[in-house]
Order: C-alpha cells, then sequence, then structure tokens
C-alpha cells in the first residue's frame, strides 16, 4: 500500500516522473469515482508494522518515564518528574531519528512527538511547581504562557529536524496557550474571557491552516498533511467555544430555540466544509448536534425513542452528504465569487458548470 507521501518522495528521488504521478492518482479518482483532493488524505499508517512499533514506543517511554521518577541525583532536593520528563523527551527524539527520520513511519512518529514535546512541558511543569508551589493565579497564568513558549519552542526544533506534518499544528496549539496564559494573567478566573479566548485562538489556527491549505490546492504534497492538522486543532477549539457561548453547557434543559439554533450553526458548518473541502468541523460539532437533535426528538414526544432517532437522522444524513460530497461541494463552490474559488481546493469546470445548471 502507498500513501500520497511516498508518492511525493517518489518524485523527488526521480524514481517516477510528476506526469506518471498525477496519471496513477487520476487513474485511483476515477476508479473511487471521486476526486483526489475530495478524499482528504493524510497519512496515519502505512502497515500494521506501524501500530507494532507505536506500541513498543509506548511501552519504552512509559519505562523510561518511571526510571525517571526514581533517580536521584546526590543529596540535592528537587521533584522526580523533572528527571522523568526529560528523559522521556530525550528518548522520543532519540527513537525519531531511526523510525521517523530513517523509516519515516507515520503513527510512531505522531506519538514521539508528542513525547518529546510533552516531556519537556511535563519537566517545565514539575519545575515550576517546586519553585513556585504557592503561586498565585497571575503568577499561574504566566508559568503556564512560559511552559507553553518553551513547548513551541521544542516543537520548532522538533519540525526543523523531522516534519512531521502535525508538528506545527502542535506548536499553533501552544503558541495559542502562551497568548491565552498571558492574557489570563491579567484578568484571572474570568470563564467568559477562557471561552473567547478560545474562539479566537481557533480562528486563528483556521486561518493558518487555510494558509497551507491555499499553498496546495492539489493536496498532492506534504502542505496538505500540515493544513489536515491544523484544521483538526481548530475545529474542537471553534465548536466548543461557539456552543459554550450559545449556552449550551449552562446547564439547564436545551429549549426548542436554542437546539433550532444549535443545528443550524451544524448546517453553517457543513456549508464551510464543503467550500474548504475539509470534514474536521463537521465531526468536531456533532456531539452538540446530537444532543440538540435528542432535545427536539424528546420535546416532540418521542421519549422513549428519542436516541434511536436522532441517531438514524443524523447518521444517514452523513452517509448522504459523504455519498455527494463532490456534487454538494460544486454546488456550494459554484455560489462563491471567483476570488474565493481560485483559492479553493481545485474543483473541475465541469462540476462547476453542472451545479450552475
Amino acid at each position: 500500500m502507498y500513501s500520497e507521501s511516498d508518492l511525493q518522495d517518489a518524485v523527488a528521488a526521480g524514481a517516477l516522473s510528476a506526469d506518471a504521478a498525477n496519471a496513477l492518482r487520476d487513474h485511483v479518482a476515477r476508479m473511487r469515482a471521486s476526486p483526489v483532493v475530495d478524499e482528504e488524505y493524510f497519512r496515519l499508517l502505512t502497515g500494521f508494522n506501524d501500530i507494532f512499533v507505536a506500541i513498543a514506543s509506548i511501552i519504552l517511554l512509559v519505562a523510561v518515564g518511571w526510571l525517571g521518577n526514581s533517580l536521584r541525583l546526590g543529596a540535592a532536593e528537587y521533584h522526580p518528574s523533572i528527571a522523568s520528563g526529560l528523559l522521556v523527551a530525550a528518548a522520543s527524539w532519540g527513537l525519531a531519528e531511526y523510525f521517523t527520520r530513517q523509516r519515516r513511519m507515520a503513527l510512531p512518529s505522531i506519538l514521539l512527538l508528542g513525547g518529546f514535546v510533552g516531556g519537556v512541558a511535563f519537566a517545565l511543569t514539575a519545575l515550576a511547581g517546586q519553585i513556585l508551589p504557592d503561586a498565585d493565579d497571575r503568577i499561574e497564568g504566566l508559568i503556564v504562557s512560559a511552559i507553553a513558549l518553551a513547548s513551541a519552542v521544542a516543537a520548532w526544533m522538533h519540525w526543523r529536524r523531522f516534519m512531521v506534518p502535525i508538528t506545527v499544528a502542535a506548536g499553533a496549539a501552544a503558541g495559542a496557550a502562551v497568548v491565552a496564559g498571558l492574557v489570563l494573567s491579567i484578568a484571572p478566573g474570568n470563564e467568559r474571557l477562557w471561552i473567547i479566548l478560545l474562539l479566537i485562538a481557533g480562528l486563528a489556527i483556521f486561518a493558518l491552516a487555510m494558509r497551507w491549505d491555499m499553498s496546495d490546492r492539489g493536496r498532492t504534497t506534504r502542505r496538505s498533511d500540515v493544513a489536515f492538522w491544523l484544521h483538526l486543532t481548530a475545529a474542537p477549539m471553534i465548536a466548543h467555544s461557539l456552543f459554550h457561548l450559545l449556552g449550551v453547557f449552562d446547564g439547564n434543559e436545551m429549549g426548542i430555540g436554542k437546539a433550532v439554533m444549535v443545528i443550524a450553526l451544524y448546517v453553517a458548518f457543513g456549508l464551510v466544509a464543503l467550500a474548504i473541502d475539509r470534514r474536521a468541523l463537521l465531526v468536531s460539532s456533532l456531539a452538540y448536534v446530537l444532543f440538540a437533535l435528542y432535545a427536539l426528538f424528546h420535546k416532540a414526544g418521542a421519549v422513549e425513542l428519542s436516541a434511536a432517532f436522532t441517531a438514524l437522522v443524523i447518521g444517514s444524513a452523513l452517509l448522504l452528504l459523504s455519498a455527494l460530497w463532490h456534487r454538494a461541494r460544486a454546488w456550494v463552490v459554484g455560489s462563491l465569487p471567483d476570488v474565493l474559488t481560485d483559492r479553493l481546493p481545485y474543483l473541475d469546470r465541469a462540476s462547476l458548470d453542472q451545479a450552475a445548471a
């Protein structure tokens, strides 16, 4: 089984011409009756060996962290988690030198990135807890910002060395946490401010994702994988914050008006998802629309079958959308001005003309 990344590497190495690679992509698209861009490919597994190595890596990193937790450096008093985090980070980097840089294994690379950045953040958190055990809310906000900054730097170092697509998303999330920590150190304890900052961060990461997407409209390079993970990071931030601001989590029973608003927002997410050819927004907000539709069926009197009707409607709608994704996308994109259409993922002119007719 060959992934899109393998095709790119083959073209870069001269083993396959760019025309031959495009011909293969077109052939696969015709066989599946779906354009390449609509498939939203991303590399996660190249074979079962990825799972095998990932499991072994997790076991090894847990063991390294456990051993680091028992270390003592002379007579000095220190938090053992500092050594644990640093050892996990060092082990993750060392393993990545082989499994990421040489073997180019997708799933282990993602886990090892998490081990490296997470190990750095864990060690710094333990260090901050030792130095400032009784910090107030303002100081804690600054500490969070400093740790997030160090995590962003760690992600940048990892990207420069290994260029794992998810790394950019990890760095973007850490960068958002830097700003959030600084703002919340000024106004601690403001839950609404947390939600607003989450929404702003989500929109900023979404804009970054679109920038990567627009640089590869045909989705044939690593930039498309980077955009995928950025969209996957931004979507839950946007969805959670918007639904929170709508009062979905206020603890009261969801009324008909609020449920209709949630469903309308989900439809809007669907239109955006079709336009940019990314499904992350639909998946991230699925739980909220399920809850809203359940409330509507419950209000309508279908008390015992509310869950069944909700699952039936949503499941059928999503499957129908998946089957008609290309046609629906042609209709949505065809309704947009050319200045936007020319920056979105490719859509053949025949589909646009058919949608316009």
